[in-house]
Order: structure tokens, then C-alpha cells, then sequence
């Protein structure tokens, strides 16, 4: 008896949280707060756009979510998109993610795949990465006529290849496009022509902005959050996967694989400070490519997600299509 009211006392007392996400309860248990029923694949009524599910590696369950605009026909831009959610919540097949890939892809014409990377804390940093990096190594192993998916190898225009992602999907954008650059990313066999970057969440030691003084106490709890994700960090909070520019990174941000490079922000974006830090260092890292800053006035994280008929979506909209036709 003694033994079972253990157990149940170990699932119902939180060994942390990070509300409105996640909490983890001493027994192990998860409970996420943002868990939303993911969207089937097939023909959107709205745009036609068609989108199917692929398997890329079955010993890690990666797989993808394709995306391919109606008629199709030739080869198209291809965009490796990677999902926010703080690496704990989110999916390629989340309605936000699915949804947003369907309009981009019927206006912008391009062939998308959103890569399903583990998450934490059951998967704990880096798998998310690993898995997003040899998400972007098969897309390019399809380059040259090879690989197994009809979609990419019929209609993938490997010489506009883009990464892109949202919030945390922005982070590891930046950290694939890094990583295509440097020795690690020697075999990859194709260049990227762009990478967009939207309300990245990116972090360090070092306070910036309103982190030492308004934000302080929210700093120190997303502090704790990385921790909790990334438990056997050897730099800590200032890992190259939390900060692209600290020591520990080595200068690996200038070696960005990619011509242009745009960063959305967002006004009323908790996150905003670390978009526009993240905009500067890299464009005075060393990094030989454009690099652009677009900021959403009046808006907050992710705004374009839930209101994308709304003026200042659309207007982030045009600027993003222009940057995947230039």
C-alpha cells in the first residue's frame, strides 16, 4: 500500500513546468497544455494544394509532411520548413503548420516539406536537431535524380533550395544552414538560396534587451526551460544551439550556407529582442550573404499563424514571397 500511494503521489507532484506548455510530473508523466489534433494529408479544399506523408527513417520514426501546389508541373523552388513549438509541442501536421505550408505553397508555387523532428523532453536536445539536419541531407539526396520520393525528384529545383522555420524552427533553420556551411556539412551536394528565419527563439548567458530588467524573471524561467530540454548541454546556455554566437560556436554563424537570409520580428514578441540581436550578429559576424530584417509593428509571436488574412500578415506574406522568388 505504502508503495502505491508512493507511485501515486510520484504522478500527481510537478518535477517542473513551463506554463502554458509543458509539465513533467516526478513519476515521468507529461502533460503538454498546447497539444492540438494534427490535420490528415490530402487535397486542402481552399487552396488544392495536396500534401502527403513520408517516412525518412524508420529506425527514428522521422518522417515528413510534402507539400505540392495544384497542377504542378516542372520543377519547382523547395522549401524545408521546421515547426515551433519550443522543441516539446508541435508538429508538421499541427493545423498552425499545415494550414500556413498550404497558403505558402498555392501562392509562392513552391514544393514544401516540413520535417518531424522528435521532441522534448522525451527526445531531449540535440534529437531535434539531428533529426532536422538529416531531414534537409534527404530532400538534398534527391539532387540528382536520386532518393525514393516521386515528388522530389520530379518536381524539386535543387538550385532554389530554401530552409525556413518559425519560432524554434527558426533556431534550427539557422542551425542547418550553419551546419550545410561548415566541415559537417561537406556532403550535403546542393547550396541553399535562402534561409528565412521568423520569431526565432534564440537565448545565452548574457542578458540583452529588457532580459535584465522587465523580463528578468521570464529570462531566468526560460533559462530553467533550456536546461530542462537540453539536461546534458556542455556549454549550458550559451550551447551554439541556444546561442549561434557565443565561444562555444566558434564562429560557426558566418559560415550560414546560404546567399540571403531573412529575419522576421515581431513588435510585441517576447522574443523580439533575440530576433534583432540574432539580425546584427550575424550580419556583422563575418557572414558574406544579405541579411534582412523585416519587424511586424503592433503584433506578437507567431501573430500571422492566427489571424493570416489579416493586414499585417499579409503584408509579412509579400515580403517572404518576394524572398523566395528573388
Amino acid at each position: 500500500m505504502a508503495v502505491a500511494a508512493a507511485a501515486i503521489g510520484a504522478d500527481t507532484e510537478v518535477d517542473f513546468e513551463f506554463f502554458p506548455i509543458i509539465r513533467r510530473y516526478k513519476s515521468g508523466r507529461i502533460e503538454r497544455f498546447m497539444n492540438i489534433d494534427p490535420l490528415p494529408a490530402g487535397t486542402d479544399p481552399v487552396t488544392g494544394v495536396i500534401s502527403k506523408d513520408v517516412v525518412v527513417d524508420p529506425a527514428t520514426g522521422l518522417w515528413a509532411r510534402l507539400f505540392l501546389p495544384p497542377g504542378a508541373a516542372g520543377k519547382l523552388p523547395v522549401v524545408v520548413y521546421y515547426h515551433g513549438g519550443a522543441y516539446v509541442v508541435g508538429s508538421a501536421a499541427d493545423p498552425f503548420t499545415h494550414c500556413y505550408l498550404n497558403g505558402l505553397v498555392a501562392e509562392a508555387g513552391v514544393l514544401a516539406v516540413a520535417i518531424e523532428y522528435r521532441l522534448a523532453p522525451e527526445h531531449p536536445l540535440p534529437a531535434a536537431y539531428e533529426d532536422s539536419w538529416e531531414g534537409l541531407r534527404w530532400v538534398a539526396s534527391h539532387a540528382n535524380g536520386g532518393g525514393g520520393e516521386p515528388w522530389l525528384v520530379e518536381h524539386g529545383d535543387f538550385s532554389r533550395v530554401f530552409v525556413a522555420g518559425a519560432s524554434a524552427g527558426g533556431n534550427i533553420a539557422h542551425y542547418v544552414a550553419a551546419r550545410a556551411g561548415g566541415g559537417e556539412g561537406a556532403g550535403l551536394g546542393i547550396g541553399i538560396r535562402g534561409v528565412l528565419i521568423v520569431h526565432p527563439y534564440f537565448s545565452g548567458a548574457d542578458d540583452i534587451g529588457e532580459e535584465g530588467a522587465a523580463r528578468k524573471a521570464e529570462k531566468a524561467k526560460a533559462d530553467e526551460f533550456w536546461r530542462f530540454i537540453y539536461p546534458g548541454s556542455p556549454a549550458g546556455l550559451d550551447d551554439p544551439m541556444s546561442n549561434p554566437f557565443s565561444d562555444a560556436a566558434a564562429g560557426a554563424a558566418a559560415r550560414v550556407a546560404a546567399e540571403r537570409v531573412l529575419v522576421c520580428v515581431a513588435e510585441k514578441d517576447s522574443l523580439r529582442d533575440r530576433g534583432v540581436w540574432y539580425y546584427e550578429k550575424l550580419r556583422d559576424s563575418g557572414y558574406s550573404g544579405e541579411v534582412e530584417l523585416l519587424e511586424t509593428m503592433g503584433e506578437g509571436h507567431v501573430f500571422y499563424c492566427i489571424d493570416p488574412r489579416g493586414e499585417k500578415a499579409r503584408e509579412m506574406q509579400e515580403r517572404i514571397l518576394s524572398f523566395l522568388r528573388k
